[in-house]
């Protein structure tokens, strides 16, 4: 299978990609998040508790900290989110289709179709409902570590 133009990451691949960067390989895609996803990661950046997400964070030294944290909050011009005007109605016909999906994995479905992404989950999201929705959708999806 050929590599995916578009990704999408989720709130930890995102955090992972800002503090050490991820293996890409030859090719570097398009890189995408959702919305929420981003707001999850800046959330546990900036008032986390050790947890899932914010757990790099407190791992590293005062001052990468601070420039990580702030990374986050100017989020880097190479990382995009997406237009809510094409994934708020896709979410809506989705959420039809998958009534008891949160908005959180509303959106990450419907920023994949509309982008035609292959969406990269961390391995805790990919052990999640989430998958089962991808794939009856026909949305590349792959765990990374």
């Amino acid at each position: 299978m050929a590599p995916a133009s578009s990704v999408l990451l989720d709130d930890r691949l995102l955090i992972e990609e800002l503090l050490v960067g991820l293996a890409w390989g030859r090719r570097y895609p398009e890189i995408y998040t959702t919305s929420y996803w981003y707001y999850r990661a800046c959330r546990a950046a900036v008032a986390g508790a050790g947890g899932h997400l914010s757990g790099p964070f407190e791992q590293l030294p005062p001052h990468q900290q601070e420039l990580a944290i702030l990374s986050l909050l100017d989020l880097r011009g190479d990382i995009a989110l997406p237009d809510p005007r094409t994934s708020v109605p896709a979410m809506a016909q989705i959420a039809g289709r998958h009534p008891k999906l949160n908005v959180l994995n509303l959106e990450a479905v419907a920023v994949a179709i509309v982008l035609s992404a292959e969406v990269w989950l961390s391995a805790p999201a990919a052990a999640g409902v989430l998958p089962e929705v991808l794939d009856a959708e026909d949305v590349r999806w792959k765990a990374v570590r």
